[in-house]
């Protein structure tokens, strides 16, 4: 069995943690382990409708409340291949790059930076200050892998629902899962 952790932050783009969910969950021996910040709840309602939260819920195999500081996903001795917060907020972001692991999520990202293991942050904001840069090179140099939800057009998406899928796939490829790649390649 294959442990991932997905976590969701407030920021915008809700969608696409909600179809990398959908995505993992459709991977045999896939194992999902989800968090949930207050504000990503408040944000799917607001962007993918009143029952996204429970529609997500439903596609994890175990739930961890954000303030739930002592679960299995806050220790080094619980394995995982990796972790994707998607999308992370600019607060997630600066909390993870200065370690000040005061939610669930945050830890659980410490936890993957200190045990060496797969962290990819799909960071939100648009336009950027210098902060937000920063913030990227810290987590960068800790060994996250840093990759904003930044659309590519070469598959010639035809809806908003092709990007996000893309998105998706691109990031549950980055955590190294042992499948075929999920995005589609660029041909040349």
């Amino acid at each position: 069995m294959t442990r991932v952790v997905l976590a969701m932050t407030g920021a915008s783009g809700a969608a696409i943690g909600l179809r990398s969910a959908e995505l993992l969950h459709a991977l045999p021996d896939v194992e999902i382990h989800l968090v949930l910040s207050q504000a990503a709840e408040r944000t799917l309602a607001h962007e993918v409708g009143p029952d996204a939260a429970v529609r997500l819920r439903a596609l994890a195999d175990v739930v961890h409340p954000v303030d739930d500081i002592g679960a299995s996903i806050a220790s080094g001795s619980f394995g995982s291949t990796g972790m994707l917060v998607a999308p992370c907020s600019m607060h997630s972001l600066a909390a993870i790059a200065s370690g000040i692991a005061d939610n669930l999520i945050v830890r659980a990202a410490d936890v993957h930076l200190k045990e060496r293991r797969r962290l990819v942050l799909m960071a939100r904001e648009t336009p950027l200050h210098l902060g937000h840069l920063r913030n990227m090179v810290a987590v960068t140099e800790m060994g996250a892998v840093v990759m904003p939800p930044v659309p590519a057009f070469y598959h010639r998406p035809a809806n908003v629902a092709d990007i996000v899928n893309q998105l998706a796939a691109r990031a549950i490829d980055l955590l190294g899962l042992p499948h075929a790649p999920l995005a589609r390649e660029w041909q040349g």
